[in-house]
């Protein structure tokens, strides 16, 4: 009975030791957390390595950067309950009121006879309308994303948004080249909604898609199918293709031209350019050029008027195992074989080599009537496997001035070429 007084101390100090303990072991896992999280925060020098090559990395800047817009996710219609159609519907409202028509007019003077109305006296000044595309809203300051050949001819620009509303447009820039180009309108008293750029390297094969445009006239026109094939290069306006151009079943018609092609996000993706066809109409067969070209040439297009593509001044094609035999090569390689080198370009002075000694063979538009030439393994450390692997990776990371490293394979061994690659000239002489 005397002890017990104190050993009901005893418990009560042994407990008072742990709670204090534990109240202290919170704190400091408290305090260690907010530390971390205040270097992680504040650190500067701390980032991930991109794979990126180096001159496309953001620089590291020291101060607050500003924020980028917040996304738009898609608004699901309720009592919709298909996902396609769901997806559809919210991609449409989402984006619809980006879309625009572009109407072109061109002065009488400045038609050739064919295309005049008839007439008994034609009047120099008369505006006639020559034709129609379409294009989307790039920013909040009135720039608006149309093709190159919707409106390479206009001496005015006509914008009909889809409430009906109407302003003149002014042609700032164009790139025959990727087929881009970029009209500006006053901003005043309108709410442009930008459309969002969306991630080609996210976009595989099979993946639905969707095109609003103005095909034949009919404004805010909403088609979709799936994406066909990435990848693709095709013809631009001037003597150069545009590569990784990505191809839809989606069904694009005469006036669709430079409206955007979507992804389900609603975002864009690529601008609706081209299709095959033999009767000007859709056939399944559609081309959009990629948001990597648009996203480097637009914005240079609205600050400069123009854009200059990266040029080194060869001509080949994908190596084929059944040219292997005339062209006194390994079977199992790939690569770029270079045809010609075409004088006073980057490629001659840099010392690459084409085609040299007439070689006969059993394909016909297949193989290489020369061989002798150099075969483009990499660039850079990336590697060639077709000849569109160069014009992708020259579109994508490199602009005039910069230096290349070409892996060649030449006389059976691999060497390397430096190149120093020069603004595209507008048109080839062979």
């Amino acid at each position: 009975m005397i002890e017990e007084p104190k050993t009901r101390n005893r418990n009560r100090s042994a407990w008072l030791i742990l709670g204090g303990i534990g109240a202290l072991s919170i704190f400091a896992i408290c305090a260690l957390v907010v530390v971390a999280g205040f270097f992680l925060v504040v650190t500067p020098n701390s980032r991930v390595e991109s794979s990126e090559p180096a001159s496309l990395r953001a620089p590291v800047v020291q101060q607050v950067a500003t924020p980028a817009p917040p996304t738009q996710p898609l608004v699901i219609s309720e009592g919709v309950t298909d996902y396609e159609t769901a997806v559809l519907v919210a991609i449409y409202e989402k984006v619809g009121p980006s879309v625009v028509n572009v109407d072109v007019l061109s002065f009488e003077r400045n038609l050739p006879q064919q295309l005049l109305p008839p007439s008994s006296q034609i009047d120099p000044d008369l505006l006639i309308p020559q034709g129609q595309g379409s294009g989307f809203v790039w920013d909040t300051e009135g720039h608006i994303v149309t093709n190159a050949h919707v409106v390479d001819s206009a001496d005015q620009v006509q914008i009909t948004f889809p409430d009906g509303t109407v302003t003149i447009a002014e042609v700032i820039g164009i790139d025959p080249h990727s087929d881009l180009a970029v009209l500006k309108i006053d901003p005043t008293g309108y709410n442009l909604v930008p459309i969002l750029p969306g991630d080609l390297d996210q976009m595989k094969v099979g993946m639905r898609v969707a095109a609003i445009g103005n095909p034949f006239g009919f404004a805010g026109t909403m088609t979709s199918g799936i994406v066909s094939a990435i990848g693709r290069s095709i013809p631009g306006l001037a003597s150069f293709s545009i590569p990784e151009s990505i191809q839809t079943d989606t069904a694009i018609n005469p006036g669709n031209s430079g409206g955007p092609l979507l992804n389900e996000q609603g975002e864009v993706i690529g601008v609706n350019a081209q299709i095959r066809s033999d009767e000007r109409a859709n056939s399944g067969v559609g081309f959009a050029i990629p948001i990597t070209i648009v996203e480097r040439v637009i914005p240079v297009l609205i600050a400069e008027g123009r854009y200059e593509h990266s040029y080194i001044g060869i001509s080949g094609n994908t190596f084929s195992p059944i040219c292997a035999e005339g062209l006194g090569l390994d079977a199992e390689i790939r690569g770029a074989y270079v045809s010609s080198v075409l004088s006073g370009t980057p490629a001659a002075r840099g010392g690459l080599r084409g085609g040299n000694e007439e070689v006969q063979n059993d394909s016909i538009g297949i193989c290489p009537t020369a061989a002798g030439g150099d075969l483009i393994t990499a660039i850079d450390g990336s590697p060639v496997t077709r000849f569109d692997d160069l014009l992708i990776y020259l579109e994508r990371y490199t602009s005039p001035g910069d230096s290349v490293t070409l892996s060649v394979l030449r006389d059976g061994r691999t060497i390397e070429v430096d190149v120093t690659l020069a603004p595209r000239p507008d048109s080839v002489q062979p």
